[in-house]
């Protein structure tokens, strides 16, 4: 199970870091994600880190703000998110799973779901 934590609300160009930790141990063979889905909008990918560490993914829109970082040692998973806009608010979900390749991206490659924070940016 995921807990993700970490959210609020924040002006633009400030910075949030989310939390997501594995109520059990957190699989080394594990990928894990962050996605996010704005009101009305689909779920959207917005960063991966492989189990081996090596691989890590980010949306085109948050290269360079945001960074994804995982202590298997401490089960948890996080974002870390810098220059936030107000393109930036919605609902972060952490996910993990050991994850086909190539599927990093996509919702449906992730088997555990967190449930959620939410995240305002203000203009």
């Amino acid at each position: 199970q995921l807990q993700a934590s970490g959210g609020g609300l924040v002006q633009a160009g400030g910075s949030l870091r989310l939390s997501c930790a594995a109520s059990g141990r957190l699989s080394d063979s594990y990928d894990m994600g962050w996605f996010r889905q704005a009101p009305g909008k689909e779920r959207e990918f917005v960063a991966a880190i492989r189990s081996n560490n090596r691989v890590i993914t980010y949306r085109d829109s948050i290269k360079g703000r945001f960074t994804i970082s995982r202590e298997n040692a401490k089960n948890s998973v996080y974002l870390q998110m810098n220059s936030l806009q107000p393109d930036d608010t919605a609902i972060y979900y952490c996910a993990g799973s050991i994850v086909p390749l190539g599927r990093q991206s996509a919702p449906d490659g992730y088997k555990y779901w967190g449930q959620g924070t939410q995240v305002t940016v203000s203009s």
